[in-house]
């Protein structure tokens, strides 16, 4: 089985429980430093699975941004060659972006906890039909995106529709942060409130995050490692 190779979009990217889940999963890692100008963009044929994280870019800055192109296309190659794919939070908006659909503006920005509704679609699925209805799923977005041609909806949730998602048998994507651990999400919370208020810019204080954080992560990181131990599983049944 070959690496997983993980797409590092920005500084701030910990990653989370994904690396300790990958390698408990027995899966070898490779990262890309997707926004090093000098760093090559990766041969998917030494790449068992390719999982795309978070950003503080958006698709609409692509124009500035040479490397959310690049994320693009290596997005685009991993569904055509059928290459297991995991997209978070930029990274599902990046996959829907590549394959036709528009990412905008959500109708309100999410930051911290929100329920996730899960629909009949999900209740097989092998990446992520741990997820019951009403969990709790940590976010910290301001776009989201219409669903590409052929996808499947998974969950879904009041304010912003389109949680998570299936492309054919190898994609997957959510909205929300799956990845994110305690430690992850305090150190957003530091850099973030340092830079802007955060009550003011995105509806919810620190303190209120940090509640949030102290009643539901511990739930949302387990979910995080099961998540990324099946798609381990998907990766070593298509190797």
């Amino acid at each position: 089985m070959e690496p997983i190779l993980l797409v590092r979009c920005d500084a701030f990217e910990t990653y989370g429980v994904a690396l300790p889940a990958l390698g408990a999963a027995g899966a070898t890692t490779r990262i890309w430093e997707a926004t090093d100008p000098d760093a090559e963009r990766p041969n998917l044929r030494d790449a068992s699975g390719v999982v795309v994280f978070g950003s503080t870019s958006n698709v609409e800055h692509a124009d500035d941004r040479p490397f959310i192109k690049e994320v693009a296309d290596l997005t685009r190659e991993a569904v055509e060659r059928d290459v297991p794919f995991l997209g978070l939070c930029f990274g599902a908006q990046v996959l829907a972006w590549a394959l036709g659909a528009d990412v905008v503006k959500a109708p309100l920005r999410e930051l911290g906890f929100e329920p996730i509704r899960t629909l009949p679609a999900a209740a097989d699925d092998p990446v992520l039909s741990h997820y019951a209805d009403g969990d709790p799923v940590f976010h910290w977005h301001e776009d989201t995106f219409e669903l590409p041609e052929g996808a499947t909806l998974l969950a879904t949730s009041e304010m912003v529709p389109n949680q998570a998602y299936r492309v054919g048998g190898s994609a997957w994507a959510t909205q929300f942060h799956l990845e994110v651990d305690a430690a992850e999400a305090e150190m957003w919370i530091t850099e973030a409130s340092a830079q802007q208020d955060l009550e003011e810019t995105w509806g919810k204080s620190p303190a209120r995050v940090r509640e949030e954080i102290g009643l539901h992560m511990a739930g949302h990181e387990r979910r995080g490692r099961e998540t990324f131990r099946r798609f381990v599983e998907v990766a070593r049944q298509r190797s």
